[in-house]
């Protein structure tokens, strides 16, 4: 009885350090699920952020660069949106990244967000206003 408490025990710990999230297992690139942009998450500080590294259609139908047309600030809306911030400020706590926000450029809004890995390869990105339950979720995939 004690050798299998004892195995039992052994392997609860390895597949918690196995599924345990560390914190720069987020840096890379992602593909959002409608394949029209990746973005390239980052580290600066001890905070993370995420950029457009890549948009399916980079210009627009003048063969211009896409800008930030609907940026709340008139100044930024010349803004190309590629390499454009939109995950900011993202900190890692218990598994999760939080307390960031992400904007939607084809809305012009910013949300409160959070981030979690589903596993190595599938990123859990939270879009929400006010409260977690409010919100919208898509998962992101690795690119390798």
């Amino acid at each position: 009885m004690l050798r299998k408490t004892s195995l039992f025990i052994v392997l609860f710990i390895l597949s918690v350090q196995v599924f345990a999230q560390k914190k720069d297992d987020i840096l890379g690139k992602w593909l959002n699920p409608s394949g029209e942009g990746q973005i390239e998450i980052y580290k600066r500080g001890d905070k993370y952020f995420g950029k457009l590294a890549w948009i399916k259609e980079p210009n627009d139908e003048k063969g211009k660069p896409r800008t930030d047309e609907k940026n709340p600030t008139e100044s930024l809306r010349t803004k190309p949106l590629l390499n454009l911030e939109i995950l900011k400020n993202f900190v890692f706590d218990d598994g999760k990244w939080i307390d960031g926000t992400i904007y939607d450029p084809k809305s012009g809004k910013t949300y409160s967000c959070k981030l979690t890995l589903k596993d190595a390869n599938q990123l859990s990105v939270r879009g929400f206003i006010g409260v977690s339950l409010i919100g919208r979720t898509e998962v992101f995939k690795r690119v390798k």
